[in-house]
């Protein structure tokens, strides 16, 4: 079987935490903890006649220094930038941090995932912004903690894209 390191990165409040137990648990909780370090989970994923498991690392959220350790870094295989659709901030930090990943690790496959979709009228990253990103090669996904949408495609997607690495 294969097993790849996925990296969960952001500013905290994000919902990277919230993410993973809807992938890994289908569950979603209106109470917020803060993540301390890191936390990993693991689940199987089939990509087409392939298991991949991927062991999913929930960093705590960067702000204001973005001081991520390296150490949690080494050995991903994948990462994921969640940005709070809700506040622009988060992606222009996000952006930040796959500055400091590209230094430690190099070119690894990543997805944007813009989180909080069930909350898209409130959004302050605009099309413009996405189209940007596209632009510059990312993939952009639009995602749900909370109603669980483009979850599972999500992590399907990063796990296919790892196995063609």
């Amino acid at each position: 079987m294969i097993q790849k390191k996925v990296c969960m990165l952001g500013t905290s409040a994000v919902g990277k935490t919230s993410l993973v137990r809807r992938f890994v648990h289908g569950i979603f909780s209106d109470t917020y903890l803060t993540t301390i370090g890191v936390k990993i989970d693991k689940k199987v994923v089939p990509v087409g006649g392939d298991e991949v498991t991927l062991l999913l690392w929930d960093l705590y959220g960067e702000d204001r220094f973005l001081k991520l350790s390296e150490r949690y870094l080494r050995g991903a295989a994948g990462f994921f930038l969640v940005v709070d659709g809700t506040r622009r901030s988060t992606l222009d930090d996000a952006l930040q941090l796959h500055t400091r990943v590209h230094t430690v690790l190099g070119e690894i496959p990543g997805i944007i995932l813009l989180n909080k979709a069930d909350l898209r009228q409130d959004w302050e990253v605009e099309e413009e912004d996405i189209g940007h990103l596209a632009e510059a090669g990312w993939k952009v996904l639009p995602t749900s903690a909370k109603n669980g949408m483009g979850v599972e495609d999500a992590f399907t997607n990063l796990a296919a894209q790892l196995l063609d690495a």
